[in-house]
């Protein structure tokens, strides 16, 4: 895990500041890994630590500490502190962020600063941020004596979701929590969207969506799952003008089959045109919109294309 400052800037986007809360020392079986982290405002949330009664208790410090603008080091026993079976401990740094402190977190970089130790950090700190800037040698999250190390990374994967109707906004809420994630939501008006959209994704209201196709990075997987049949269409014709990792499209056989055809019309090769999934998500999962959004989320995680291949879509 680390210190995902995209994140950090989406949330004081919305927020003048907002709470970090950051698993930095674990020992025995605990809920969550070292260098798993949520962001707290005084309204909301977003991101876990797991656990329940711990997490509940860290959200209240983490808002403790925005009202008061300090951070706070917690080493919590969780089975006598907390009346968890886990039997573990872990140690949760609190601190708050504001756009002068962002400022401080560099891009790609690690992220070394003193908590609550001596005025000089560790010298095992000092070479592990050197190594990793002048070697790009990987560092993992550390406490020590009072010095927090982590690395900062940004989302490396890349995901645009066209259309936000029912299985859009099933897709956003089930991918917006994952790590490593950026998001990219897009339909044709601002009132498709919901009015609070989680805060991990991007927003890009467009009356012709297919004009945005061209901002994608090469490399991002594609969601299409607009209200229109046409608007489909036209997004996998600029797709594959275009170029992605992957694209999958919300569908039946019928569709796809009618898709390949004015594709292939389009001056699309077979092979190219079969980069597309229809549908998405796990069949054997059925067709709700939750039940969609949980096949697709299962393929990213496991780095597979967006979605199952279905053999009943593929043939005619």
């Amino acid at each position: 895990m680390s210190l995902d400052r995209d994140m950090l800037v989406q949330a004081l986007a919305r927020h003048p500041r907002v709470a970090r809360v950051v698993v930095a020392e674990t020992a025995g079986s605990v809920p969550r890994e070292t260098g798993a982290a949520m962001l707290v405002w005084p309204e909301g949330q977003s991101g876990t630590i797991g656990g329940g009664a711990l997490e509940f208790d860290a959200v209240a410090e983490a808002r403790k500490c925005l009202s008061a603008g300090t951070h706070r080091v917690q080493r919590i026993p969780l089975g006598p502190a907390r009346g968890q079976c886990c039997g573990g401990a872990v140690t949760l740094v609190i601190e708050c962020f504001d756009t002068t402190r962002l400022a401080e977190v560099a891009e790609d970089t690690p992220f070394l600063r003193r908590i609550d130790g001596a005025d000089l950090a560790p010298l095992s700190l000092r070479r592990a941020c050197r190594a990793a800037r002048s070697e790009g040698q990987p560092v993992t999250t550390v406490l020590q004596d009072g010095w927090l190390l982590e690395p900062v990374t940004r989302p490396t994967r890349p995901v645009w979701i066209w259309g936000a109707g029912h299985v859009g906004r099933a897709l956003v809420d089930v991918l917006a929590p994952l790590p490593n994630l950026a998001l990219t939501w897009i339909d044709t008006a601002p009132d498709r969207f919901p009015e609070t959209p989680p805060e991990t994704a991007t927003v890009l209201p467009a009356a012709q969506p297919p004009l945005l196709v061209h901002r994608a990075p090469r490399d991002a997987r594609h969601l299409i799952l607009t209200y229109s049949h046409a608007l489909d269409l036209d997004l996998c014709h600029a797709l594959l003008t275009h170029g992605f990792h992957s694209a999958g499209l919300i569908g039946s056989a019928t569709k796809w089959a009618r898709f390949r055809r004015r594709l292939a019309a389009l001056g699309h090769a077979p092979d190219d045109v079969s980069r597309i999934t229809c549908p998405i998500g796990d069949p054997r999962l059925g067709k709700h919109p939750a039940a969609i959004a949980i096949g697709v989320a299962a393929a990213l995680l496991a780095d597979e294309p967006c979605a199952h291949q279905s053999r009943i879509a593929h043939e005619f």
